[in-house]
């Protein structure tokens, strides 16, 4: 596991380097100059050129892309280009809020989807299957933004349940801070719990059809601890994988919903930063985005033979 862990490890740096190459050259061919964006479109072509070279942007592409993966290896991932703040002060500031509806977003899709796929698999065909199908599939084919908007208009502007917009931090008590993120938590969970419950009641179906599970049942045991200990502790293994997985959409979908709830994460700073022209706060953000992906696929390989010791990485 360690040799195994260790060449993943290694495999990170080529990975984050193409990443670095097509993100900056993604971001560069953005059409707008961020000199004008600063000074506004009346400045003087003087000092707009003043300013692209006090920021470094007269410089060709090249000299840019090999200044910036400098700092980038150096582990501040450069300055912003407004105001100068170190782009990686800006992730650590921006990263608990996107961390947090993010953990709460899984926590939720897994309280929903673990009993309305383990039930839906005890009794397949039977109602509570087909009101599970119906709301995995209205899940999965609805597009968050619009849930978002719905979640709005009918618990905040009709019942006036939830503030539409804001945040407040832990530190300023954890009961306000979890009454903002209401919303945007069930907006970001329903599709994460309609695939997982999906993909569940198949897992389940297959491990139950198992000889060993007939064993179980039939040397008396409760039916309880036959679908937790042994059923779901087999078919839990490939939704753990979706989960992995669904990191990078969450850090996508947090875009969306940072914007449409103002909340002061990742999300709403590369949105930002991409309508600014802020070239090193898009590369280090999307950098960061994509190293976080990867150490959570590896750390799901890693849950997996902890999980099921018939698994050897070699």
């Amino acid at each position: 596991m360690t040799s195994y862990v260790g060449r993943r490890l290694l495999w990170f740096i080529p990975v984050s380097l193409l990443l670095i190459i097509f993100t900056f050259s993604l971001i560069h061919l953005v059409p707008g100059n961020p000199a004008h964006t600063i000074l506004g479109e009346e400045a003087s072509p003087d000092a707009v050129r003043l300013l692209e070279a006090k920021l470094g942007l007269d410089q060709p592409l090249s000299v840019q892309f090999f200044d910036y993966l400098s700092d980038t290896l150096q582990g501040n991932f450069g300055h912003s280009l407004y105001g100068s703040q170190p782009v990686l002060e800006l992730i650590i500031t921006r990263l608990p809020v996107t961390l947090e509806i993010s953990v709460l977003a899984i926590l939720l899709s897994l309280a929903i989807s673990l009993p309305l796929g383990i039930l839906a698999a005890r009794r397949p065909n039977s109602w509570i299957d087909h009101t599970g199908r119906l709301i995995a599939l209205a899940g999965a084919a609805v597009p968050t933004f619009w849930v978002s908007l719905i979640l709005v208009f009918l618990l905040s502007v009709t019942v006036r349940w939830f503030p539409a917009l804001g945040w407040v931090p832990l530190s300023e008590g954890i009961g306000s801070n979890l009454y903002h993120l209401v919303m945007p938590v069930i907006a970001l969970s329903l599709p994460l719990a309609a695939m997982e419950s999906r993909m569940l009641r198949g897992e389940m179906l297959e491990v139950l059809s198992q000889v060993y599970i007939q064993v179980a049942r039939a040397k008396g045991m409760r039916e309880k601890a036959v679908l937790l200990r042994h059923g779901l502790r087999n078919a839990i293994l490939p939704v753990i994988t979706v989960i992995g997985l669904q990191m990078g959409g969450l850090l996508g979908g947090a875009v969306l919903i940072e914007s449409i709830f103002s909340l002061p994460g990742m999300g709403q700073l590369v949105l930002n930063a991409i309508v600014q022209r802020d070239y090193p706060v898009v590369n280090g953000t999307v950098l960061f985005m994509g190293g976080t992906i990867l150490f959570t696929n590896l750390l799901v390989d890693v849950i997996y033979a902890f999980l099921d010791p018939r698994i050897r990485y070699s």
